[in-house]
């Protein structure tokens, strides 16, 4: 077995970090951005009277960095290389995100708002597995273009992981001698509304609550009649770009139906495992980056005239810590390596439990390294100053956001026990 990243991904990392150096750094450094990074990141970030919503300053050097990568060939890496991109691998997406994340808090990468120089594009794979040609066009080019954002409508107020109990319903009905479909109910945590063209609602179209099949995907324009934004949402890390939103009397064509009619659930698990494995590498180099700091700071610090660092209640919390990092690397570089060797349709099948393992712990891991960080650092530690309340405000989100981490301990579970899986049947 060789465990070398291949020289490939080790070639085109040096490649971006020279990018990094020659391109964002000096956009961080021009007129006082890195107050969006430093003791001051919360407050620059947020536009306070504006509902909470990210400031539009901070938006723009998003937009510019963005824009950079794209122009030098890197913001498209993971796409398929008929949109611009590179075919990147699950693999080399895993390695740049963790290493990215161990640079610490900073414009290459920067995961509050799903931010990266080399981007993350789920509903990519969405649309080129389920969208019409047209459909495909519009908001594949569109959403690299700029023209198109989707955001993802799946959760309520009432109902988060019992999807199958949405309350959200579309029926049937023609206006204006179009054939369409009305759309009434309520959204909540709609991430990016605010910057969003099109919303990606799911509704009930025929079935029964709890029914896996029935639910359906429509593309409703943002904005369009009958859909309002509540309020937003803040939250333990600000800005906020979550809102509650209703529908009332919405009204879409039939050509804003995604995939199939009553499918939509199939569709909704579709991205997953690419969005996990690499949300579960980010969570890892963000772990990986407080215990290195928290190495650095106890050998340098010196209460009562010796290195804090000789103190084994400082040694051996960090010394669990950075085990935990080095065996999570391997699981999560390893079942990346195997996604890319099997189809997209075959990873649910037989390592969706190990794609679950990967996040579920990678996002408990930073959660106590930064807290772990925080104590080793003391007073300074706590403060603003330092990016650990940040990484772990950021970060907590995730054992909720990414599929809670019951839900993927059930999915765990269900394949260690043989009720789905390779195991399926094993013990009946």
């Amino acid at each position: 077995m060789d465990f070398t990243i291949p020289r490939e991904i080790e070639d085109y990392y040096s490649e971006l970090e020279r990018f990094i150096e020659a391109e964002i750094e000096p956009l961080v450094a021009a007129d006082d951005n890195v107050r969006f990074f430093d003791h001051r990141r919360e407050h620059a970030r947020t536009d306070w009277d504006r509902g909470g919503l990210p400031r539009h300053e901070w938006e723009n050097l998003l937009r510019a960095a963005r824009r950079a990568a794209d122009k030098a060939g890197h913001w498209r890496f993971s796409a398929p290389k008929k949109y611009g991109g590179k075919d990147g691998s699950n693999l080399a997406m895993a390695v740049i995100r963790d290493r990215f994340a161990q640079r610490g808090l900073g414009l290459h990468n920067d995961l509050q708002n799903e931010h990266s120089i080399v981007g993350n594009f789920p509903f990519v794979a969405m649309f080129e597995t389920f969208g019409t040609e047209a459909q495909k066009e519009e908001f594949i080019l569109g959403g690299f273009e700029g023209t198109r954002r989707v955001a993802f409508g799946l959760t309520e107020p009432n109902h988060g992981s019992d999807a199958t109990w949405m309350e959200t319903r579309a029926v049937r009905e023609t206006r204006d001698g179009v054939e369409g479909w009305r759309i009434d109910g309520e959204k909540m945590w709609i991430t990016g509304m605010h910057v969003a063209t099109h919303c990606a609602t799911f509704a009930r179209t025929s079935g029964e609550p709890g029914d896996a099949r029935g639910i359906t995907c429509f593309l409703v324009p943002n904005p369009t009649p009958g859909l309002e934004i509540e309020e937003w949402m803040w939250t333990f890390n600000m800005p906020t770009d979550h809102p509650r939103l209703s529908l009332t009397d919405v009204w879409v064509p039939d050509s804003a139906i995604l995939g199939a009619e009553g499918r939509g659930l199939a569709l909704a698990q579709s991205f997953v495992h690419q969005n996990r494995i690499r949300q579960a590498a980010s969570s890892l180099g963000a772990a990986q980056f407080c215990v290195e700091e928290s190495v650095a700071y106890a050998r340098q610090r010196k209460p009562f005239g010796e290195e804090l660092a000789r103190n084994q209640a400082i040694q051996f919390p960090l010394v669990e810590l950075a085990t935990q990092c080095e065996m999570l690397r391997l699981l999560i570089y390893k079942t990346a390596w195997e996604m890319d060797r099997m189809p997209h349709e075959e990873i649910e099948r037989s390592i969706s439990d190990k794609v679950s393992m990967c996040n579920y712990w990678a996002n408990r891991l930073v959660c106590e390294a930064a807290d772990r960080a925080m104590q080793v650092h003391g007073g300074i530690g706590y403060s603003r100053h330092k990016p650990f309340e940040h990484i772990y405000r950021h970060h907590r989100r995730y054992r909720i956001t990414e599929g809670a981490e019951e839900i993927q301990m059930r999915k765990v579970a269900a394949y260690l026990f043989g009720y789905l899986g390779p195991r399926k049947g094993k013990f009946d």
